[in-house]
């Protein structure tokens, strides 16, 4: 069974009426995140729009929220989010928003409450850099971009 993470969250006037965010199904990673717009906002083709959820959490620290993409926004009308996957970090405490763009080819109108994107709560590693004249060698070494190829080898 996964561990239940509590995420303190303070609703802003402007989402009073708005649910919470939550899981849809129960092996469902994200919660969707919804507009908490005072009125519709239409995203031009090639155009962004930056969308207020009215939400502000808290986000335990050793944890980090990322912002993604909703598919079928994404599959049926080319909206997605412009800094995909955005991130939270667990010492901010601003309201959540996120920055949609239209890469589809007709204007896109967001209402009060649609479903805007996903939000998960992933662990993250706390790092530090040393400085070092050398690498461990491995099978890939420095082959960059497309080092692999694009067909599978014979065999």
């Amino acid at each position: 069974m996964t561990e239940l993470i509590s995420i303190p969250v303070v609703r802003m006037d402007h989402a009073e009426e708005l649910p919470l965010p939550k899981a849809m199904t129960a092996g469902a990673a994200g919660v969707d995140l919804l507009a908490a717009i005072g009125s519709d906002t239409v995203i031009m083709p090639g155009g962004r729009a930056l969308i207020a959820t009215g939400l502000k959490i808290a986000i335990p620290q050793g944890f980090e929220g990322q912002v993604r993409p909703r598919s079928g926004l994404a599959l049926n009308s080319g909206v997605t989010i412009l800094n995909a996957p955005g991130t939270i970090d667990s010492d901010y405490r601003g309201e959540v928003a996120v920055i949609l763009i239209n890469l589809g080819q007709e204007p896109f109108t967001i209402k009060r409450g649609d479903r805007i994107a996903q939000l998960v709560i992933c662990p993250v590693a706390q790092i530090c850099f040393t400085e070092t004249n050398s690498l461990p060698a491995t099978e890939r070494s420095d082959g960059g971009f497309g080092h692999t190829g694009i067909a599978q080898p014979p065999g």
